[in-house]
């Protein structure tokens, strides 16, 4: 059966028809215990991400226990690849703009960060497999559809992918409180920028691998700002640069 509201299937036999038909998964959900190895080994073909979730937690997400141990949400929009979002700068004729969200698992935060993401014309948005929201129902209304149009991209290692930006000239600026004031740096060129979670900031080896941290000016009592609104003041600062 399918959610409608949230493109969640479920069903042993839903979501096994629904993996075989090629439509694209974000995620799908088993219940621990349950024995569902041949959707688990389905989905990992697929490349869909698989969570183990309590029978309780799986009853609330589907509004029935009558969901046969497993569920799947359907993605809002497709994905794309690293290569797709380099190759579409390369179209453009201008050196890469990218957006890299690393770890960040609020669906509205990241759909605010696409939104402003597609207006300031980067090239796409880069996203972790784990701990990341998805391109879901939630995501894709909070972007007011700019989900459509944006390229993302979901990869297994943050890391390793900007280490293969790094390798096309693209130069890595990740956003930390005790960073470079952004109006210090040249953010013309090839430009990645890298978002912190909301609670946590950027991940060590993440930031290990960035050519350099950027920080916007405080000047009240709160010490920092949404994750998504830092993002855009970032966003359109690179826009600046590049005339």
């Amino acid at each position: 059966m399918e959610n409608q509201e949230s493109s969640l299937i479920y069903g042993r036999n839903a979501v096994t028809e629904t993996l075989n038909s090629g439509r694209e998964i974000d995620t799908v959900y088993v219940q621990k215990g349950a024995s569902l190895g041949k959707i688990m080994a389905l989905a990992k073909k697929n490349g869909a991400v698989i969570k183990e979730v309590s029978d309780e937690r799986l009853t609330a997400m589907c509004g029935t226990p009558k969901h046969g141990g497993t569920a799947a949400e359907i993605a809002s929009a497709s994905y794309s690849t690293v290569e797709d979002i380099l190759a579409a700068a390369q179209e453009k004729g201008k050196p890469p703009f990218i957006i890299i969200a690393d770890e960040i698992e609020d669906p509205h935060n990241l759909g605010a960060i696409i939104r402003t993401a597609e207006a300031a014309g980067a090239d796409g948005l880069i996203i972790p497999k784990r701990r990341s929201a998805s391109l879901n129902a939630t995501v894709f209304k909070t972007s007011a559809g700019a989900a459509a149009w944006l390229k993302v991209a979901r990869v297994p290692n943050l890391v390793d992918t900007i280490k293969r930006l790094k390798e096309n000239g693209v130069w890595v600026y990740g956003m930390e409180a005790d960073g470079t004031p952004f109006d210090k740096a040249d953010l013309s060129g090839a430009v990645a920028l890298v978002i912190g979670s909301e609670g946590f900031g950027l991940g060590r080896l993440v930031r290990e691998n960035c050519d350099m941290t950027l920080s916007l000016p405080m000047f009240g009592k709160v010490n920092s700002l949404n994750a998504s609104v830092s993002a855009g003041i970032l966003m359109y600062e690179v826009v600046k640069h590049r005339g």
